[in-house]
């Protein structure tokens, strides 16, 4: 299923209806809860409310995720028949990338407990940053790794279709294509750092921190589809999203004296989420 969810968007030429991402964006949600069920039958309830809180946190930061991919897409004036492809091989890259973050977060957890304490502070750094940042914007021209491509490869002034590379008169040139493709994999690598401190607040098994991201990302791209045209209406996102980092970096913090039980956790973010949602969809239009 995850072979056909990658592929299915790849080998289509036209940019997916609503109804297309909308079905695949549930039914990418629905086997995430029957996995938490399974969870929950094979090791017990905790480690489903581990994995269900995960999973609801790396949800909604993919949200913001997507806010940002609709802002490069934007930038670089990607036509939306191309759009698919990017964003086809930004999952599989991320989901490499998460990869190795837990598996090299877990190792200096286990070996140095006290590592969690630096996560907590960063999570609220992060937090607090995002409570104050003003609008989104995208600077490829402060991307080293932007201006490292750019050096190496010759870039052809128009997209070539949805190809990254062409070759014309003997030569290999790189598409602008390829350049959104390097941001939002940078972008995602950025995102990363945020989220998997994060969910080491919620847990430390590693099978639990993987499969809760890997589950959250796989429904990205579909996710997408669905959110592009609705991201403006989510004004206070960043805002829910900031109490969502704070709360987590919180409670990393004052583990050694307040452990707060999973299931806390989980209602206190789905109440922010919910709140940050109602509260967006019901402003006045015309409010900025």
């Amino acid at each position: 299923m995850l072979l056909l969810d990658l592929g299915i968007f790849q080998r289509r030429a036209h940019f997916p209806s609503m109804k297309e991402a909308l079905l695949w964006s549930m039914m990418w949600i629905v086997l995430s809860l029957l996995f938490n069920v399974y969870i929950w039958y094979e090791y017990g309830a905790t480690k489903a409310l581990e994995f269900l809180t995960g999973y609801v946190v790396e949800k909604a930061l993919s949200v913001d995720n997507i806010f940002v991919f609709v802002v490069i897409f934007s930038y670089f004036a990607v036509p939306p028949d191309y759009q698919h492809k990017v964003l086809f091989w930004g999952v599989l890259s991320a989901i490499v990338m998460r990869a190795i973050f837990i598996v090299v977060g877990s190792a200096l957890v286990a070996q140095f407990h006290w590592i969690l304490y630096i996560f907590g502070a960063f999570l609220i750094f992060t937090a607090l940053k995002l409570i104050v940042q003003k609008e989104t914007e995208v600077h490829p021209e402060r991307n080293p790794v932007i201006r490292f491509f750019r050096k190496i490869f010759p870039m052809t002034p128009t997209y070539e279709g949805p190809k990254f590379f062409v070759r014309k008169e003997g030569r290999r040139l790189m598409t602008p294509l390829f350049l959104v493709l390097v941001m939002i994999e940078t972008t995602d690598l950025a995102f990363a750092t945020d989220s998997i401190p994060a969910i080491f607040a919620i847990t430390q098994d590693t099978i639990i921190i993987y499969t809760s991201n890997i589950f959250a990302i796989l429904g990205l791209r579909a996710l997408y589809f669905v959110l592009a045209g609705f991201m403006k209406k989510f004004r206070y996102l960043k805002v829910g999203l900031s109490l969502v980092l704070l709360f987590i970096g919180v409670k990393m913090l004052i583990e050694p004296w307040l452990d707060i039980p999973i299931h806390y956790s989980l209602f206190i973010i789905i109440g922010i989420l919910t709140l940050t949602i109602v509260t967006s969809l019901s402003a006045p239009h015309n409010k900025p």
